[in-house]
């Protein structure tokens, strides 16, 4: 009865009702499509932002674990550094003091400068070769 033969392929002829019911039930369904194709474009904005925001972070983490282990990397260098002139300081100051002795700067004098005291004979040894 409602089948109208086409080109030897039976359809179906169906009629829309066309009521306010069911336009309204229509408009209802196309706000909802359209209500959930907005919220998984803000999913998709928030998703993507998420991973943006996490990555920099993440980068940035990395970045100043990196830096963190230069520093302490250089902070030993310093460190090590540091008691190498601790030390050298030490040893000038040891050699101040021994400057203001009249006696250790004497000793000095005759050594270098081959200077003596009153009634001293000096002798110069030949430098041996290692034999």
């Amino acid at each position: 009865m409602g089948r109208k033969q086409l080109n030897g392929s039976t359809e179906k002829q169906i009629a829309s009702i066309n009521s306010d019911y069911v336009r309204l039930i229509e408009s209802q369904q196309k706000r909802s499509k359209e209500k959930k194709i907005r919220l998984y474009r803000r999913l998709a904005v928030f998703g993507i932002s998420s991973f943006a925001i996490i990555s920099f972070l993440v980068s940035t983490l990395i970045s100043s674990h990196t830096t963190l282990a230069e520093k302490k990397e250089e902070q030993v260098l310093v460190e090590q550094e540091l008691s190498k002139v601790l030390e050298e300081q030490e040893i000038l100051n040891l050699e101040i003091t021994k400057l203001n002795d009249d006696e250790y700067i004497g000793k000095l004098l005759r050594k270098d400068y081959f200077l003596s005291e009153e009634g001293e004979i000096i002798f110069s040894l030949p430098e041996t070769n290692g034999e």
